[in-house]
């Protein structure tokens, strides 16, 4: 991917919807709900402070993580959907 985020994004590859649910059911595609997990693919280099400090990010690449539901913005890079977060949207790294 030939992609850089900027300051505290974060690019994510969204995993996959399910497609049945717990008991086996298949949901039609306008029920599933979208993940909100997904793999780092790339970190900016960190937030910026007023003094000119850099702030490092929670997060690196490979790591699985869980962000808001409505963060971040969609966008198709190379034929592939991914990700665009601050690294305040992610809530948590799955271990």
């Amino acid at each position: 991917m030939n992609l850089k985020p900027l300051g505290d994004r974060v690019i994510v590859k969204q995993d996959e919807a399910e497609e049945t649910t717990a008991s086996g059911l298949f949901l039609a595609s306008s029920s599933k709900e979208k993940p909100t997990t997904g793999v780092v693919l790339a970190v900016g280099e960190g937030k910026h402070t007023d003094d000119g400090k850099v702030i490092p990010m929670p997060v690196k690449e490979g790591d699985h993580v869980l962000y808001g539901k409505y963060g971040g913005t969609e966008v198709e890079v190379q034929g592939e959907k991914v990700v665009i977060l601050r690294a305040d949207d992610i809530y948590a790294i799955q271990q």
